[in-house]
């Protein structure tokens, strides 16, 4: 009996011991491991959850010199459950808050806790408000802080940095691009208001704190683009062609130095507008530098003849007949805008013979001559961190046609986009090596630290450090006093570049009569360069005997290395005695 008495009791002990075991582990997971949970949930009973916002992080210029920031603005917010005076309060903000009274008054009357009533009112309006309301002892309205979106520099690098849309959304540039490192996280709150509408810090709930967004540095430079953007504004001016483009890169690393399109738009101007505004004027948002694509013309015979010196094929100084202006190939006649003997490869780059760059082709081989093509970049996106590259039109040899061996040569049945244009004379200009174009240099958070760097990418060695050195030399010719390119000279230093001047294509087929893109592209100080400049005009207006790239790019070309040089303060050297004769250049068959 005794010994049964025992063993309930230890029996009923145990289980008071487990029933305490259980109840002591529920209270440490109630108020332990779900402490935050119930914390939050107990917050949304007795409080109202705010979204605190990230502060979208800045975009600056390899000086730090910003191009997009954001202005404090303000969200007018109401509290229908502690609103006082609905009528008054629709009263004193219909008229500054351009809205509709009786809409507004059918919103304060809702009776809902939480009511935006108007987005990014400036910090001078919403003060004047709080004020007004606060006289009238009107409560329940609340302004919260927040940020707009500002560009100080207006239109200018517009394609590169992009906008925000209505909808804080980034679109086109960089602001796309990196969205998610400029937008950075939002975070929360749940707080208590008196009725007054004024916030009860001790009886503040659950928070997570938001993580603003990271900075983005450039490699653009904004004194650089300034220059490129002023002088693109003067020929647009002068020859109103339909579309310009103007690019700046250093060889030796990729990096853009400035990059601009016209037309243009103001990301000020145009965050603002509705959805279909802004897709009537998408041509006016598109970087034409990595998004169009069109016949490179005369500056893709620089590709020609590297291939040639660097198969070893030619030198410099081989002579090639050109046939004296006419060559029949395949039944088609190719045509000189000269009748040219003799050439030496070196002239025929000088002169921008087609016919001795189709011959030069034919000596390589299509296979060959299709191999150097694809390894100066061309049919591929040369990798740029911009939205919407675009990677050109380049078919492989087999659907070739029978005259293709000798128009590709000379920049026809090719489309390339402009960025690629330049990245391939990069190569050149930098001893054969291709570079990757980087557009960022680096990201960082909010305090400074280092979040991405972009070091230089070598794509591939195109060519041999001679060949380079050859082609400068040629390229040198291009820009003296009897080549294409006289008028693309830059007082006091050495210039290395190529003309081109590419008939239009007709979407119907064929040819435009009277319509070409023209462009010069070139480098300086030509034996070490400093930068590579691209200059595109498409459809200028300008007279037959004058719509040549030499004659309409060329000279944009030569302001701009001008004042890039003065910036960049490089040293002068001695100058080219000036000639007088001006070669010019056109495609054709």
């Amino acid at each position: 009996m005794i010994h049964s008495a025992k063993v309930r009791a230890l029996f009923v002990c145990c289980a008071l011991a487990l029933c305490f075991t259980g109840f002591s582990a529920r209270l440490i997971q109630l108020q332990v491991a779900k402490h935050d949970e119930y914390a939050t949930l107990a917050a949304e009973k007795h409080g109202t959850k705010y979204i605190e916002h990230a502060i979208r992080g800045v975009i600056v210029d390899v000086n730090q010199q910003t191009l997009a920031d954001n202005d404090p603005v303000r969200t007018v917010v109401a509290d229908g459950s502690l609103l006082t005076l609905p009528e008054e309060a629709a009263g004193v903000l219909a008229g500054p808050l351009g809205l509709d009274e009786n809409e507004l008054l059918a919103k304060l009357k809702s009776g809902r806790r939480y009511i935006v009533l108007k987005k990014e009112v400036p910090e001078a309006t919403a003060t004047v408000l709080d004020n007004r309301l606060a006289v009238r002892s009107i409560r329940g309205i609340v302004f919260e802080p927040g940020e707009e979106r500002m560009y100080p520099n207006g239109a200018m690098a517009c394609h590169v940095v992009g906008f925000m849309n209505s909808e804080h959304k980034g679109v086109q540039g960089i602001e796309a691009q990196e969205d998610q490192y400029l937008r950075g996280h939002d975070g929360y709150r749940f707080m208590e208001r008196d009725r007054s509408g004024k916030e009860l810090v001790e009886y503040g709930g659950a928070e997570h704190a938001p993580r603003d967004g990271y900075n983005v540095q450039l490699t653009i430079d904004l004194n650089l683009q300034n220059i490129v953007e002023t002088e693109l504004d003067v020929a647009c001016k002068q020859y109103k062609p339909k579309k310009a483009i103007a690019i700046l890169m250093r060889p030796q690393t990729g990096e853009i130095l400035a990059m601009a399109n016209r037309p243009n738009f103001d990301p000020n101007d145009i965050r603002t507008k509705p959805a279909p505004y802004i897709q009537a004027h998408e041509a006016d948002m598109k970087n034409c530098a990595i998004m169009d694509m069109m016949e490179p013309g005369s500056t893709f015979k620089m590709v020609t003849a590297a291939a040639a010196f660097n198969e070893g094929k030619v030198t410099p100084d081989s002579i090639i007949f050109c046939e004296n202006g006419a060559f029949n190939y395949g039944g088609r006649y190719l045509h000189d805008h000269h009748p040219y003997g003799d050439l030496s490869v070196q002239d025929i780059l000088v002169k921008s013979s087609n016919i001795g760059a189709a011959k030069l082709a034919m000596g390589l081989g299509e296979q060959c001559f299709y191999g150097y093509i694809r390894g100066f970049g061309f049919g591929e996106r040369t990798g740029i961190a911009l939205p919407g590259e675009i990677q050109g039109l380049l078919y492989p040899p087999n659907r070739w046609s029978k005259l293709s061996i000798t128009r590709i040569p000379m920049g026809q049945e090719v489309a390339v986009t402009p960025l690629q244009t330049i990245t391939a004379l990069c190569a050149i200009a930098n001893g054969g090596h291709l570079m990757m174009p980087q557009i960022i240099h680096e990201i960082t958070d909010s305090k400074g630290a280092v979040i991405s760097t972009f070091p230089p990418v070598e794509v591939r060695r195109v060519i041999s450090a001679a060949t380079a050195r050859k082609m400068t030399e040629a390229l040198k010719g291009v820009v003296s006093p009897r080549g294409t390119a006289a008028l693309a000279r830059v007082s006091g230093f050495t210039v290395a570049g190529k003309t081109g001047t590419a008939e239009k294509i007709d979407p119907k087929g064929g040819y435009m009569a009277g319509k070409y893109i023209v462009s010069f592209c070139g480098f300086l100080p030509a034996d070490d360069p400093a930068f590579v400049g691209l200059v595109m005009l498409d459809d200028a207006v300008a007279k037959s005997e004058e719509n040549y790239g030499g004659q309409v790019a060329g000279p944009v070309f030569s302001r701009i290395g001008e004042k890039a040089a003065r910036y960049l303060n490089l040293e002068p050297q001695p100058e080219v005695p000036a000639g007088s004769m001006v070669i010019t250049e056109r495609e054709h068959d």
